[in-house]
């Protein structure tokens, strides 16, 4: 069957075969442009034939296709020329069709050139420093702007029609396209219709539904129509030597639709303005590593005469032993890296940081929205085929009085809220339950590390002086922590979009921004549960040797190490970032990478023969509807790593960095060459992940600010410098932080070991008398013995005040930025008023012009009426 005999009345492709005699992989078959592609599998042609299964099947398909037909659209169906088995219908939309369907969708298209979208650049005045990493434009030409409206077919003549076969670009014809496919039913039971493209690809009817990338992205077509432009990308865009230019937009808008652009203008901006978080943070940081020497705290501890001699108590019942202070000390030196005046300064400079970002990235995207012309979008949705079909209740509109159906009345929608809200809070609480499950084993682990790893008081030994058992169970703990993570990360992925499908948003960014919400906070449980107990719950509510807490009444508490948990929270914090880091780039490179090996092996006995291009395309990795919710959530809990724990770590900023310069391109290189090419689809911005990083950004200043107060030693070590290092409470006659270590540990008499403890659990405790913890308290023989000193409350109000302080100072200037800078900027503004006017006037123009014809032709008649009326009649 070819496309010259087939019409409205043609029986169903299935019926007739037409094998492809073109070689060339083009996305047009000679006559017509190829503006979808189904592939199925012929049943006649299995080996085993389950013929009841196969009838139903093959009976659903004629009646999916028969009524694509009779709505219009042309279809042509080739065996494959590498398995005889496969077939693949290539579907065509007619102008007539098109037309219809653009109206329907509210699509904007062309009235006439627009020379007001000018796009100028801040950086004009060193294009011989930005010349180098702009993309040659003279490989990629800038795109022509036109003045936009609605498509009516009535005012056809208004829009700018130079020829109807570039009129509707690739992208608008594949939307179109996939618009009606996803709403032509091919089943009617029981009065409930089932229908679309996607649940037949999920039954198995269909084997793949997508449209065609336009040509090889390794080497230009040599059909002088094909725009090229998936090559072009390869090249400037996705190719290793491109990694230092600036990502080509508009081309990337044109190829893959605005939701894809939209997705790679954000993370291109936020990589940028790393940048300079990764700078300062590199900076605080270099100020850490050169001040160690000057880290008299740190030296204290490896002083063998100071740390050396001082005998710490036991961190555990039974198994553990004393040991001294000075085993810490590679660890200490470590936190003085982090642990620092930098850091301080690091955490507050984020915390505006964060807010710059997020208003550049709002004028940004007002640009982006103006120059891709997706202002109006969310007024243009249209519901999803899914509510659609469930829309059987008929309510009065409140507005227009008029009937219309809805999916489920207002007490059946509480219902499904209610039970998809109960569904996340069971596995929000399967996460805490894991985090316990982490916790018990930190403290059951813990008592083996100390009882396994050598017992060398002095530290000498090279395993001891390096893996104490605090950092061994850290370690562990933390790799244990990762693995559960993505365990669960993996199974609720499933989940969510269940719950999300029961829920049944209306729309389809009703329906992304409901999965964001759900997927989002369970990552955020998921991701940050570990490092929200490390901040903030270890080593806080520990009691003293003698009268210790403990979990469940079983476990005793951890302790953090002498300089606090400052520096295990970092090491989780590398742990996850790079952990993820390489999960991420295995699932996203090296999958889809063997996947298309083993397919192009398969095939290999049919190389001798030029497959075209629908065949090769069908070989590649489908990209999924969520594809593109992943690259967000991979990017957004990043962010949130950046953020939220950036003062235990400074150069998160700079991980992240290198990262997303390696992720944008690896992204352009899996999208171009390893991926079936997308549905266009239209997005008007981020969505719901702007108010989800918003609300990251607000928590970050809570969440930074703890950690320097409650996590790190500074606060104690300050309060120790400007109070208790001089008289009346220290003994120096000047500031300074000697003696800082001996003041924040405090005495146990072992004796009370016996009189503590219910029964007593340290099996050895040697000829020491006294040992040392890390605590503020009066010692033993003092009237208020073992009870919290003086000390300790000014460390507190020092603590709470700095918390206050710091959040008043951070978001007064958050307050006052997002005030002074305007979500879209004048010149933006001016722009979209001065568009609209004129494109108003445009349609008015032309309507005044064919109405003032009629008329003049209306009145031209009448004229003649009434000179024919008054004309004297003859005898």
């Amino acid at each position: 069957m070819s496309w010259k005999t087939l019409n409205r009345q043609s029986s169903p492709v299935l019926d007739h075969w037409k094998v492809s005699r073109i070689s060339e992989p083009r996305s047009f078959d000679g006559q017509r442009r190829i503006d979808f592609v189904l592939v199925y599998e012929d049943e006649s042609r299995k080996e085993t034939n389950k013929k009841g299964s196969n009838e139903k099947q093959r009976r659903k398909r004629r009646a999916y296709e028969s009524n694509l037909i009779c709505d219009g659209l042309q279809l042509e169906a080739t065996r494959s020329l590498l398995d005889d088995k496969l077939v693949f219908v290539k579907v065509h939309a007619p102008w007539e069709v098109l037309c219809t369907y653009a109206e329907i969708m509210h699509i904007k298209l062309p009235l006439k050139p627009n020379d007001l979208k000018t796009r100028s650049s801040a950086f004009d005045n060193f294009n011989w420093f930005t010349k180098v990493l702009q993309v040659d434009e003279s490989i990629i030409k800038p795109e022509q702007e036109f003045f936009t409206a609605p498509f009516e077919k009535n005012r056809m003549n208004d829009f700018y029609i130079q020829d109807r076969d570039t009129f509707f670009n690739p992208a608008t014809r594949s939307r179109i396209v996939y618009f009606i496919l996803s709403r032509i039913k091919y089943q009617v039971r029981d009065n409930v219709k089932k229908f679309g493209i996607n649940k037949l690809v999920s039954s198995g009817i269909y084997k793949a539904a997508f449209p065609l990338h336009d040509c090889s992205f390794s080497s230009p077509s040599e059909d002088l129509s094909c725009p090229n432009e998936r090559y072009l990308l390869y090249r400037e865009w996705a190719h290793p030597r491109s990694i230092y230019k600036k990502q080509p937009l508009d081309l990337i808008r044109k190829y893959y639709g605005e939701k894809i652009g939209i997705y790679f203008a954000w993370l291109g901006y936020y990589t940028q303005m790393l940048l300079l978080a990764a700078v300062v943070g590199v900076a605080c940081f270099l100020y850490g590593y050169f001040n160690q020497n000057n880290c008299t705290w740190s030296k204290e501890v490896c002083d063998p005469d100071i740390g050396g001699k001082i005998i710490m108590c036991p961190q555990c019942d039974k198994l553990c032993p004393f040991w001294k202070l000075n085993i810490t000390c590679e660890s200490s030196k470590k936190l003085c890296l982090f642990d620092s005046f930098g850091t301080l300064v690091f955490a507050v400079f984020m915390g505006v940081w964060v807010t710059l970002f997020l208003e550049f990235w709002k004028r940004r995207q007002a640009e982006l929205e103006y120059e891709w012309d997706t202002v109006e979008l969310q007024q243009e949705e249209q519901a999803r085929p899914e509510y659609e079909a469930r829309c059987t209740h008929v309510v009065i509109n409140e507005i227009t009085q008029e009937e219309e159906r809805i999916p489920f009345t207002t007490w059946g929608k509480c219902i499904r809220i209610t039970l998809c809200a109960s569904a996340v809070f069971f596995w929000i609480l399967l996460i805490i339950a894991s985090v316990i499950g982490i916790i018990v084993y930190r403290l059951s682990v813990f008592i083996v590390f100390s009882a396994k790893l050598p017992k060398n008081l002095n530290g000498t030994d090279p395993i001891q002086k390096y893996l104490t058992p605090q950092m061994a169970t850290s370690i562990t703990a933390s790799l244990i922590s990762f693995i559960i993570i993505m365990i669960l990360n993996t199974i609720y992925e499933k989940v969510a979009i269940m719950i999300t499908n029961f829920e049944l948003p209306r729309t389809q960014t009703d329906y992304e921004n409901s999965l964001t919400m759900k997927m989002f906070l369970f990552q955020f449980v998921n991701y940050y549960s570990s490092c929200f107990y490390i901040a903030f719950f270890k080593g806080k509510f520990v009691g003293y040797p003698g009268d210790p807490v403990y979990w469940l009444g079983k476990y005793r508490n951890e302790e953090c190490d002498p300089g606090g948990c400052l520096l295990e929270l970092t090491t989780q914090l590398i742990i996850i970032m790079g952990g993820k880091a390489i999960w991420n780039n295995i699932q996203e490179v090296l999958l889809p990478w063997v996947m298309n090996l083993i397919g192009r092996c398969r095939t290999v006995s049919g190389a001798e023969k030029k497959t075209p291009r629908w065949e090769q395309d069908y070989h590649l990795q489908p990209m999924g509807k969520l594809g593109l919710f992943y690259e967000y959530l991979e990017m957004i809990i990043q962010f949130g790593f950046v953020t939220l724990f950036v003062a235990s770590f400074p150069l998160a900023p700079l991980l992240a960095l290198v990262n997303n310069i390696l992720e944008i391109r690896v992204d352009a290189w899996k999208l171009t060459t390893q991926y079936r090419r997308m549905v266009p689809e239209k997005a008007q911005d981020i969505g719901a992940w702007q108010p989800i990083m918003q609300g990251i950004a607000i928590l970050a200043v809570v969440t930074n600010a703890m950690i320097i107060a409650f996590t790190s030693d500074m606060i104690p070590r300050l309060v120790y410098y400007w109070s208790f290092s001089i008289p009346p409470y220290g003994d120096h006659p000047h500031y300074t932080m000697e003696g800082y270590i001996n003041n924040t540990l405090s005495y146990f008499n072992v004796a009370d070991f016996k009189s503590k403890s219910k029964e007593n659990p340290y099996t050895e405790l040697g000829d020491y008398t006294a040992c040392r913890y890390r605590d503020f308290r009066y010692p033993p023989g003092h009237p208020q013995e073992y009870k919290h000193n003086i000390y300790y409350w000014h460390v507190i109000a020092a603590k709470l005040a700095f918390i206050i302080v710091m959040e008043h100072i951070i978001y007064s200037v958050k307050f006052f930025i997002s005030y002074a800078i305007p979500d879209v900027s004048k010149s933006t503004k001016s722009k979209i008023r001065r568009e609209k006017y004129l494109t108003q006037k445009l349609l008015h123009e032309n309507h005044l012009k064919d109405m003032t014809k009629n008329m003049g032709v209306i009145a031209e008649r009448m004229i003649a009426v009434v000179d024919n009326n008054l004309r004297p009649k003859s005898d």
